[in-house]
């Protein structure tokens, strides 16, 4: 195939003229006429009792129109989560309120506190070093596997559990699993950690909220990868706008990772505040309170067991996952331990037999959801750590365990039921 029409041809793209050049709209370039700046007051300890917010000195100071406290969203709906999930016992998941501005406690470091409205950025920001706070720091709790144990401290009083959910997948396969582990020729185990992992886009995270009093109509201008997701989480569930009165707008958008596909507070106050003062209100992250906010990505702790017979081929895969959720069900933070995870770890190998168990945890740490890929790369690492670990134990080649336990015949339904339409895996693994 000549090179300048297929894989490894430089591409060139509709954008790039503008991009290079310096033409690009990006959410942090739109400012509106008259518009007023965010700066968020957020918590510095992962755990505390809020004993007091005194915001009246930071009030009168210059240029500030208004401070927002958790008091004053107590009547707006909590931010939800996108994805809930039913455990292997057929119990809902437990979901405690996600406040926009925290309410009584904080329960991670960048948690926010108050959200400071002013004419300048400069002016929110003096504001927000007035404003006095009385936090009560409590015990925090940020490992996973600890979180679950008696005695530890609890995220959410509320509900009485760090558990968020434990959830099975294919629980008639487990006696299945178990029987080929108890008959196997050689199990391998093995512990694994996949690491919680920040995402450090281009563009920091940027909301620009807009309404307009004769119309009824709302416009959110934000950085996001989803921007339908928004809308709908954000008009129908939190602050009761329908959707063609709500706009949400993603411009360029410079780098996401994943970490730009959720709602988050910042962009609920934006809006909020746009329609209370008839003002637009603008909030740019700083790269600190990036690191801090932003959705965080993978943080699991698993075992895996694999099954081979006397002639290494597989025959059960049994998968145990604890995942981090942080301290706050994030928009899709269930849904990618789970069905995005567990489902697709058998791979590109013919196992007969699998189960998964994953436990969703919450600590005192930022919310965990999507991260390049959401929950293959945790499931990619996952089978070839375990398929590379037994063929060293054993002393086969790698590749050579690879190649007996490539899936060949197509269509494939895996034993977690998902079909494979077709595939060349010997022919790739060669090449």
């Amino acid at each position: 195939m000549p090179k300048d029409h297929g894989i490894g041809a430089s591409i060139k793209r509709r954008e790039d003229v503008r991009f290079l050049t310096g033409a690009g709209n990006y959410t942090d370039d739109i400012n509106i006429r008259g518009q007023a700046y965010v700066y968020f007051l957020r918590s510095d300890v992962a755990h505390g009792k809020l004993n007091k917010v005194d915001t009246s000195a930071a009030s009168k100071m210059p240029g500030v129109v208004r401070i927002f406290t958790g008091a004053d969203f107590a009547a707006v709906g909590g931010i939800p989560c996108g994805w809930q999930v039913t455990d292997r016992h057929g119990e809902p998941m437990k979901e405690p309120a996600h406040p926009v501005l925290a309410q009584g406690k904080v329960r991670h470091v960048g948690d926010p506190i108050a959200a400071v409205v002013a004419d300048t950025l400069e002016q929110a920001r003096d504001a927000a070093e007035a404003i006095e706070l009385d936090i009560q720091e409590l015990p925090a709790v940020v490992n996973m596997k600890a979180a679950v144990q008696s005695g530890s401290a609890l995220v959410h009083d509320d509900i009485g559990t760090n558990l968020c959910y434990d959830w099975g997948f294919v629980e008639e396969n487990k006696a299945a699993v178990d029987e080929a582990i108890k008959n196997a020729a050689h199990v391998t185990t093995l512990e694994l950690v996949n690491n919680r992992l920040v995402a450090n886009p281009m563009e920091p995270r940027v909301a620009v909220g807009d309404y307009s009093r004769g119309t009824g109509d709302h416009t959110l201008f934000t950085t996001s990868q989803n921007p339908h997701v928004i809308r709908l989480l954000m008009g129908a569930f939190v602050l009761g706008i329908p959707e063609h009165k709500l706009r949400v707008v993603a411009p360029d958008v410079g780098g996401g990772f994943g970490s730009k596909a959720m709602l988050y507070p910042e962009e609920i106050v934006c809006l909020l505040a746009a329609r209370r003062f008839e003002r637009p209100v603008k909030w740019t992250a700083a790269r600190t309170e990036s690191f801090h906010t932003d959705a965080h990505g993978r943080d699991h702790q698993s075992r895996v067991e694999l099954a081979l017979d006397a002639d290494y081929r597989f025959l059960g895969l049994n998968i145990e996952t604890t995942a981090n959720l942080g301290a706050y069900a994030s928009t899709f933070g269930t849904l990618v331990p789970t069905v995005m995870y567990a489902l697709i770890t058998p791979g590109q190998y013919d196992i007969p037999a699998a189960h998964a168990r994953v436990t969703g945890v919450y600590t005192n740490t930022a919310p965990v959801d999507a991260y390049r890929g959401a929950g293959r790369p945790e499931a990619c690492y996952m089978i070839e750590r375990v398929v590379e670990h037994a063929a060293r134990t054993l002393g086969i080649d790698p590749a050579e365990l690879r190649r007996r336990n490539f899936v060949r015949t197509f269509p494939h339904r895996s034993a977690f039921g998902l079909i494979y339409d077709t595939g060349d895996f010997l022919c790739l693994l060669d090449r």
